[in-house]
């Protein structure tokens, strides 16, 4: 890191604490150039479909941001974010009464020096080509999970913001709440003895829609944007489709279906409980391998994880030890047997997991303090791996062995291929 941003950063700390917590503090906070008149991180949405309703409203709101411009393919979404973001600011005093920037490229949010974070609410396909340019264009990076559509360009990010000491967070706000934080202690520091079974559902989608006819591409969409580097497909409202029941989500060539939408979430729990951060499973099974007819995954050594199995009163993750259980999910629900572990204090000696009670507050700390993300590129691509892998296992049908030092595929050359994809030109990382 520069002297420039280590100063920049030690300003901004200081000035936090003059402003009783962090009520109004600069904006250049990576140390590219003067403070801004707003005194507030200037932030960018890039992607304002679904998902960024929630990180739009919440920065559009916050006494530490504001927010100045705004990306979407959509020129539809785009002018409602605009609206928006343009009817919170004139209810904000605290705010300078500029204009909000709005655009279809990306590059060009990229390219202002008075822009000091972005977050990255695209489809997947896109994750990693904004916040890899993001990154190098000195910018503080909030990225949606999973963090990425490929092993292969997981890694290259999470590389890139490791030799640039840059700021990325990913999205996986479970670690945010109480609920799994102590989950993944009472784990982590044996109190249900040695874990052999974690149960998790993560849901399906219906099958990936079939010949769909071609129809005409709406004004104002920039379809040939919104494809990026993958493959050319005649325009259809269902394949571009923001939707929480598929939508894109749908479709492999934009995501990895259930495993990047739930099993983004569950499986980096899992990981977080394990202490495989920088690690991860060895072996990814498909349904009936192994005489079970759940899908799932190993670790060496370790647990086996069975993926959508029935869970026990609507719980998302079933940790089963030699000495106990723990069921949890969102909104703090947890259940342990014994039953008095869910209340027992830690002892002094015990592992403890990084708080944070607000993700995107978490991303701020980073910002403002240099505090670690709660869950950075290498943690995000580490979970996204696991991901990807169980989706080859279930699409192959197949044993698939993973080296996770190597990070290589062991003697399977139909799952090793899938590490990566061939990207449509012009669209190339990091063009």
């Amino acid at each position: 890191m520069s002297q420039d941003k280590i100063g920049r950063r030690d300003f901004l700390g200081k000035a936090a604490v003059a402003f009783l917590g962090i009520q109004m503090i600069p904006s250049r906070v990576l140390g590219r150039g003067g403070v801004a008149p707003s005194g507030k991180i200037n932030m960018a949405i890039i992607g304002n479909g679904l998902i960024s309703g929630g990180h739009r409203n919440h920065f559009a709101w916050c006494p530490q941001t504001q927010v100045l411009a705004l990306c979407d393919v959509h020129k539809g979404r785009l002018d409602s974010a605009k609206k928006h973001v343009d009817s919170v600011n004139k209810r904000r005093s605290d705010v300078g009464q500029v204009p909000v920037f709005t655009t279809e490229d990306y590059q060009e949010i990229l390219d202002r020096d008075d822009i000091d974070a972005v977050t990255v609410c695209t489809p997947d396909h896109w994750h990693v080509q904004i916040a890899l340019k993001a990154i190098q264009a000195g910018k503080a990076v909030y990225v949606e999970k999973p963090m990425s559509l490929t092993i292969e360009e997981g890694r290259i990010l999470a590389d890139a913001v490791k030799k640039s000491d840059g700021i990325l967070q990913v999205g996986s706000q479970q670690r945010s709440e109480w609920a799994f934080r102590k989950a993944a202690e009472l784990v982590r520091n044996g109190y249900i003895g040695n874990v052999h079974t974690i149960k998790t559902g993560i849901g399906v989608f219906p099958p990936e829609p079939k010949d769909l006819k071609e129809e005409p591409i709406p004004e104002g969409f920039n379809y040939d944007k919104w494809l990026g580097q993958t493959p050319w497909r005649p325009y259809n409202a269902e394949r571009v489709l923001g939707d929480y029941g598929g939508g894109w989500r749908r479709f492999y060539e934009y995501g990895i279906r259930k495993e990047g939408d739930w099993g983004a979430h569950h499986f980096d729990i899992i990981q977080w409980a394990l202490g495989m951060d920088d690690s991860g499973p060895t072996d990814f099974y498909p349904e009936g391998a192994n005489g079970s007819k759940f899908r799932h995954y190993k670790y060496e050594n370790g647990p086996t994880v069975f993926v959508n199995t029935p869970m026990k009163n609507r719980h998302m993750i079933h940790f089963i030890g030699e000495e106990g259980e723990i069921l949890v999910s969102r909104d703090g629900r947890i259940e342990t047997s014994p039953v008095s572990l869910r209340t027992l204090p830690m002892r002094s000696n015990d592992v403890r997991l990084q708080v944070s009670n607000d993700h995107r507050g978490n991303f701020l700390e980073a910002i403002i303090y240099g505090k670690k993300n709660i869950c950075t590129a290498e943690i995000g691509h580490r979970s996204a791996t696991v991901c990807h892998l169980m989706s080859f296992a279930r699409r192959l049908k197949t044993h698939v062995k993973w080296d996770p030092k190597k990070e290589r595929v062991i003697d399977n050359p139909a799952a090793a291929a899938m590490m990566s994809r061939p990207r449509r030109s012009p669209y190339f990382l990091g063009a």
